[in-house]
């Protein structure tokens, strides 16, 4: 009876947070919808999940308190959106895509009030729900998740369900800054300077710096003055709560002789806690950050659930005027006075190019599609992928579980009222550590290999194994007997990968995914970074951090790997074959290149090569991956592509 009371309270504290109710149903449609999402979610957090506690448990006093102090400091009725409007149909600029760098975009050139915008995204509003960092790992089972398959392959992914990696998208307003675990790193400055040094005058470190800071509202204690910045609109965090794992691994680097450090400071190289884009306890993506501040100004336009199919080009074929989308199985044109901008991501903009006509000749002859322009869309495909399974015991030092810690009341209270607490872990991932291979001396080397790591173990939560399709046989040979011990997971991953990828259209059916084929380990060299992080982790089981807590490596060998003697270098290589974890950086396939170079799309202004008015600006353009998370890199990537477009249209910046 007093959580059935306490859910009253928390109901009624709910709606007066929110007096707009009581005088206009159409903007209390916004909370309303909260409080869909919200209300079972809390019924599940604390209702749901103390049966497993004791009848005698004391809930926390003041719960209700707690729950009124939280949803006052999320403001969610500055989240309102505007009704959207239909009957227009020409803008100066259309952005394709409101994801990490579609909503940034929007977001600058709609400063420019004389500038009318339109903002088309495929998926929906951001829910609730899905700021909640704990749960992010949730996420992909929802429909703000594209849910993209590789086509299956010999050579990887070949301890998942029918050899396929998932490879989850963002289909949803702030695209995949809505599904990814908010990590925020920006990359080593030689990245940019070989981007400039390939040709791309501009984007050299110096110059993407600023964009970099541009953006960022910093509160974090440990930082480099000269590389932070407050009153951005991201706002980047240190992580509210830190694990006794998590402490161990970072104090285990420490004692192994590496640095700790700010990892977006003047040197990469050394371990740390994550710095995320998270503010009050939330994730802070680029929908939040960038749209909702601005969702009431007039000039901008926003059409969500519609589906960009095709970019219009003029009676030359050479400059884009619009462009074609669906919506409820409804076909709509809208028209682009000045530009078209493509901001679908390394999948969705280079299927959406080709669709259009622009791609490799003879594939998309194949396709029967008209070519407007031969260009190597879809080529150059990277990511950082890791090896999972990388699992070590420790004592009786509580992982992280979302069962444990969504049936501890006092969790949710403190995460309710104060924004702490084991509810602010991204997914369960913590701390990170770079390093560079080649120059494994050098404080201030250039990354290669990055270890990840994971408060908790493939068998600690089901989620883990079906976010990546493990197939039943392999888990339940390798992990299934881990699932009632304590555990971390630490994930080696190649930060420079050599070994690059392709995508390609199926048909002409723009509602059918492409082939993806990230080939992963073509470049067998990338699997010795795979090695190398293998024994980097091993290493650190010798620190007194690690042999406080008695970690030890969980040695039940892969399934289809015991051909190889257990750790030696060839069966860790045999391991990233079978369980190659994506970490959802896809980048490269519509690579930025100077003009007349034959292996790029768009030139460093960001205009497709041979078009006039139009761009494409998202990680697609990356030349080369940065030895980072691309979030970051991707939302400067939007900061400068604005500047760009402001300046060719006579702004002066």
């Amino acid at each position: 009876m007093a959580m059935f009371f306490t859910f009253l309270t928390f109901f009624k504290n709910s709606m007066m947070a929110y007096p707009e109710c009581s005088y206009n149903i159409v903007h209390c449609t916004r909370s309303l919808t909260f409080l869909m999402w919200t209300l079972p979610i809390v019924f599940f957090l604390f209702i749901g999940h103390t049966s497993q506690l004791d009848e005698a448990t004391e809930y926390p006093p003041l719960f209700e308190d707690a729950l009124g102090t939280f949803f006052e400091n999320l403001e969610f009725s500055k989240r309102n959106s505007r009704i959207e409007q239909f009957g227009l149909n020409e803008f100066d600029f259309i952005i394709v895509g409101a994801g990490s760098a579609g909503s940034v975009v929007a977001s600058r050139l709609s400063e420019e009030t004389k500038w009318s915008v339109l903002l088309i995204e495929a998926g929906g509003e951001e829910q609730f729900i899905m700021d909640v960092p704990l749960l992010a790992n949730m996420l992909q089972f929802t429909d703000a998740n594209w849910k993209y398959k590789t086509m299956p392959s010999n050579n990887y992914c070949l301890g998942f369900v029918n050899r396929q990696c998932n490879f989850p998208r963002g289909k949803v307003m702030g695209g995949s800054s809505v599904l990814n675990y908010m990590i925020y790193t920006r990359g080593n400055r030689r990245d940019y300077d070989a981007w400039a040094d390939a040709g791309n005058f501009g984007w050299n470190s110096d110059i993407v710096h600023k964009y970099f800071l541009k953006s960022e509202d910093a509160n974090i204690t440990l930082q480099d003055p000269d590389f932070h910045q407050k009153g951005g609109l991201l706002s980047i965090s240190e992580i509210p709560f830190k694990s006794i794992l998590a402490k161990s691994f970072v104090q285990a680097g420490y004692e192994a002789g590496y640095p700790v450090r700010d990892l977006n400071g003047r040197s990469q190289i050394g371990f740390n806690f994550h710095q995320l884009t998270m503010k009050n306890g939330l994730r802070h993506s680029t929908n939040v950050a960038f749209i909702h501040p601005v969702i009431k100004r007039k000039n901008l336009h926003i059409r969500k659930n519609s589906q960009v199919t095709k970019i219009l080009f003029d009676e030359t074929g050479r400059k884009a005027i619009g462009v074609e989308y669906y919506r409820k199985k409804k076909k709509y044109r809208v028209l682009a006075k000045k530009e078209v901008i493509i901001s679908g991501g390394a999948i969705n903009s280079p299927q959406l190019l080709m669709l259009s006509g622009i791609g490799p000749k003879n594939h998309l002859i194949s396709k029967g599609i008209k070519v407007l322009r031969d260009l190597p869309v879809g080529r150059n495909l990277m990511d950082h992928v890791a090896l999972g399974g990388l699992q070590f015991i420790v004592n009786d030092t509580n992982t992280i579980s979302r069962d444990k810690i969504l049936g501890n009341a006092n969790i949710i209270h403190d995460y309710l009222k104060y924004h702490n607490g084991p509810i602010t872990i991204p997914g369960g991932t913590e701390a990170l550590a770079f390093f560079d291979l080649k120059q494994p001396n050098n404080a201030d080397g250039h990354p290669n290999l990055e270890l990840l790591f994971i408060n908790g173990a493939l068998g600690s939560d089901e989620t883990l194994r079906k976010n990546f399709g493990i197939n039943d046989t392999l888990y339940n040979s390798a992990f299934k007997k881990i699932e009632q011990k304590n555990a971390y997971m630490i994930l080696p991953m190649i930060m420079r990968p050599k070994s690059k990828g392709w995508i390609e259209l199926k048909d002409q059916n723009p509602f059918r995914y492409p082939a993806i084929y990230p080939n992963y380990f073509s470049d067998e060299s990338d699997l010795d970074i795979i090695v190398g992080g293998v024994r980097i982790s091993q290493q650190l089981l010798e620190t007194n951090a690690m042999k406080r807590i008695n970690a030890t490596l969980w040695d039940a060998p892969i399934l289809g790997c015991k051909h190889f003697k257990f750790d030696s270098d060839e069966y860790w290589k045999c391991a990233a074959r079978h369980l190659p974890f994506t970490i959802y950086h896809l980048s490269g396939t519509c690579k930025m290149g100077p003009i007349g170079d034959p292996t790029a799309v768009v030139d460093p202004n960001l205009r497709v090569q041979g078009f006039e008015g139009l761009r494409v600006i998202d990680a697609s353009i990356m030349p080369e991956v940065p030895a980072a998370h691309t979030n970051a890199p991707t939302i400067m990537i939007a900061e400068k592509g604005s500047d760009l477009i402001k300046k060719s249209w006579g702004i002066i910046i």
